[in-house]
């Protein structure tokens, strides 16, 4: 097991290895597995930098980033410019879903928000911004949100009527809009109806099914 001198070593020569890092400016303090920097770095690409070579440490369980950003003269924007600058890189970005991430910026501390597909778009979208010059802070509240679609929907309708032994799955038309769900068509029962009214629902994605189905029976 790492002793707390050994793990603040460890840090140390992480952050070393960092050519964008200026780590004359960091102090490294470590304690039961438990790391902090603090200092007062020039960029916020500095400071993420500096959190994921702490991270990268062995016997590292928790990293406390008290790093400061003090922007110098030179790197000072209006928030204007900041959000003017994040809004093309989102968009140069070509894995990105146009238009679906929205910059915003406030005392030089930028917030994406909006809805992607996968992670790995909003890792995308956090990389694309993160050395932008005038940058003090960053929040992420970009949220992981399926896209819907009709023959997953149908798919898992029909699947769990198999699972059910029912039938008339295959009489079922499931129409998609965005989020929403409509469900149409016929079916026997009305615990057919309700199963697949329920199916639709569980399919990540859906925030809203329209049950438009006749029951014959």
């Amino acid at each position: 097991m790492n002793t707390d001198q050994q793990m603040q070593r460890d840090v140390l020569a992480e952050l070393r290895l960092e050519p964008a890092i200026d780590t004359a400016q960091i102090e490294v303090t470590a304690e039961d597995g438990v790391v902090t920097l603090s200092g007062r770095l020039g960029s916020f690409g500095e400071k993420w930098h500096a959190e994921m070579a702490a991270r990268r440490a062995p016997g590292v369980q928790t990293v406390v980033v008290a790093l400061q950003v003090d922007l110098p003269v030179a790197s000072q924007r209006s928030d204007a410019d900041v959000a003017h600058a994040a809004r093309f890189a989102l968009q140069c970005a070509t894995n990105l879903p146009k238009d679906e991430i929205i910059a915003s910026v406030q005392s030089a501390w930028l917030t994406l928000s909006g809805s992607v597909e996968w992670d790995y778009q909003r890792r995308a979208a956090l990389a694309a911004i993160r050395s932008l010059v005038g940058v003090r802070g960053l929040s992420d509240r970009i949220v992981i949100q399926p896209k819907v679609s009709s023959g997953v929907v149908q798919a898992q309708i029909s699947s769990m009527f198999m699972s059910r032994a029912a039938t008339g799955a295959h009489r079922i038309v499931v129409e998609v809009a965005g989020a929403n769900v409509v469900l149409s068509g016929t079916v026997e029962n009305f615990a057919a109806r309700d199963l697949a009214c329920r199916t639709a629902w569980s399919t990540p994605g859906v925030h809203h099914v329209v049950d438009n189905i006749h029951v014959t029976g």
